[in-house]
C-alpha cells in the first residue's frame, strides 16, 4: 500500500458529476465483516486487536490495486486528521477512543474506506456522487471478495455474516442516500415523509443537524434538517437479499426524488416570492458576507442549489455544490489554513474561530462569483 491519506479536493470522489444529483447528493454502502474464531471487538482480549489489524492491513496490500491504498492506526492520527475523516462520513465521532488497535484504510480519491476494530472488525465503505447504489456496491463487493481471498470472516448458513449488532446480521450492508428537499421542506411535508419512510424499513434523519430553512431563507423551518439535506438509510440487513435490500432503498430514493421534483414545479408556481426570497438572500449573504459560520454557509449552499435546480440561477454545478459542503467543514478549513499562506485582517489573524469564519466566506465568494440571477 502506498500514497496519501487524504485526497485532495480536486480529486476527491465528491468532485465528481453523480446520476440525479439534482436531488441526490450522494450514496454510500457500507459492509460490515468479522474475522471467524476471534470475538467482536468491544470484547477482544489481549493481543487479538494487533493480530487483527494485522491480518486485514496485510490482506489489503495483497489486493491488485493495493498502490491505491495508505493504512494507518487511529491511534496515529492526529486530532485534525480524525476531524477531517469525520466530516467526510468515515470515521464516528467515537472512533478516537476505539482503542490502540483500530485502524483506517483509505483509497486516495477517498472512494473506499475500511475501518479495523471500531464496531466490527471490518466495515467496508464505498461512496458515489448522487445516485449511484449499484456502483457504490459493487466496488464494496469488490473489496470484499479480493479480502476473502486472504481472510475468513465469521458467517453461518441460518443467520448470514455475523456482526456485533444483530440488525447488522445477514447481508452486512447498510445503505444510505444522502438526498436534498428543499421544495418539500418549504411545503412542510418533511414529517409526514418520514413517517411513510420508516413504514417502509426506511430510515429518514437529518444530514446536518436540525434546524433547516431559518437563517437564511426567513421561512421558519422549526424541526427540520439544516439546509433541508437528509438521509435515507437501510434498517435491516437480515430482510431478503443484498439485491432485495438494494431495490428496496433505491425504490425509496426514486420515490422521493419524484415527489422533490414535483414540489420544486409547486413552490416556484405558489410561493415565487418565498422562492426568490431564499435565492436573493442566499446570494447576497455569500458575497457580501465578511464571516460566515458553518451552519449559515450550509444553508446558503442550499440556497443556491435550490435555485440552480429549479432554473432561477445559473453559473455553478450540482458537483460543485457538493464538494463545497465538505470544503467549508472546520477541519478541512483548518487543513487549509494549515497548508496555506493567508493573510487576514489584523483583528482577525489572532482568532483562530474567526479565521475559520473569514476563509469560508472568501471560499463561497470564489465559488459563487459567476452565479447569475436568471430573470
Amino acid at each position: 500500500m502506498g500514497g496519501k491519506m487524504l485526497s485532495s479536493g480536486q480529486d476527491a470522489w465528491y468532485t465528481y458529476r453523480g446520476n440525479d444529483d439534482d436531488v441526490v447528493v450522494s450514496t454510500k454502502v457500507r459492509l460490515a465483516r468479522n474475522l471467524a474464531n476471534f470475538p467482536f471487538p468491544a470484547k477482544l482480549r489481549g493481543t487479538d486487536g494487533e493480530r487483527i489489524q494485522s491480518i486485514v492491513f496485510d490482506a489489503f496490500n495483497h489486493l491488485e490495486d493495493c498502490e491505491q491504498f495508505q493504512a494507518i492506526a487511529v491511534s496515529q492520527l492526529d486530532s485534525l486528521g480524525s476531524r477531517i475523516l469525520e466530516e467526510r462520513g468515515i470515521l464516528g465521532p467515537s472512533a478516537g477512543s476505539s482503542g490502540k488497535d483500530a485502524g483506517i484504510i483509505l483509497r486516495t480519491d477517498g472512494r473506499v474506506a475500511c475501518t479495523v476494530n471500531i464496531a466490527d472488525h471490518v466495515h467496508i465503505s464505498s461512496f458515489a456522487p448522487g445516485m449511484d447504489c449499484s456502483t457504490a456496491l459493487q466496488v464494496s463487493q469488490a473489496v470484499d471478495k479480493g479480502l476473502q481471498q486472504h481472510i475468513q470472516f465469521a458467517a453461518s448458513y441460518d443467520f448470514g455474516y455475523l456482526t456485533s449488532s444483530l440488525l447488522d446480521s445477514g447481508s452486512g450492508m447498510r445503505i444510505s442516500i444522502r438526498v436534498h428537499l428543499p421544495s418539500l421542506s418549504m411545503q412542510g411535508r418533511i414529517r409526514s415523509i418520514a413517517e411513510d419512510m420508516s413504514g417502509k424499513g426506511v430510515l429518514f434523519s437529518a444530514s446536518f443537524g436540525s434546524g433547516g430553512m431559518d437563517n437564511v431563507s426567513g421561512a421558519g423551518g422549526t424541526g427540520a434538517s439544516l439546509g433541508a439535506y437528509y438521509e435515507l438509510s437501510s434498517t435491516n440487513c437480515g430482510s431478503g437479499s443484498e439485491l432485495d435490500q438494494l431495490a428496496s432503498i433505491v425504490s425509496a430514493g426514486k420515490k422521493i426524488m419524484e415527489m422533490e421534483r414535483s414540489a420544486r414545479s409547486e413552490c416556484r408556481r405558489d410561493m415565487p416570492s418565498d422562492v426568490r426570497n431564499y435565492l436573493y438572500r442566499s446570494v447576497a449573504l455569500a458575497r457580501s458576507s465578511l464571516f460566515i459560520p458553518l451552519r449559515e454557509a450550509i444553508d446558503i449552499i442550499s440556497g443556491i442549489k435550490w435555485g440552480t435546480d429549479m432554473g432561477m440561477l445559473c453559473g455553478i454545478e450540482d458537483a460543485s455544490l457538493r464538494a463545497l459542503l465538505y470544503r467549508i467543514q472546520e477541519g478541512h478549513l483548518e487543513y487549509v489554513l494549515k497548508n496555506g499562506s493567508f493573510k487576514f485582517e489584523k483583528d482577525v489573524s489572532a482568532n483562530a474561530a474567526k479565521k475559520n469564519e473569514r476563509l469560508r466566506a472568501l471560499i463561497l465568494q470564489e465559488a459563487f462569483e459567476d452565479v447569475k440571477v436568471i430573470q
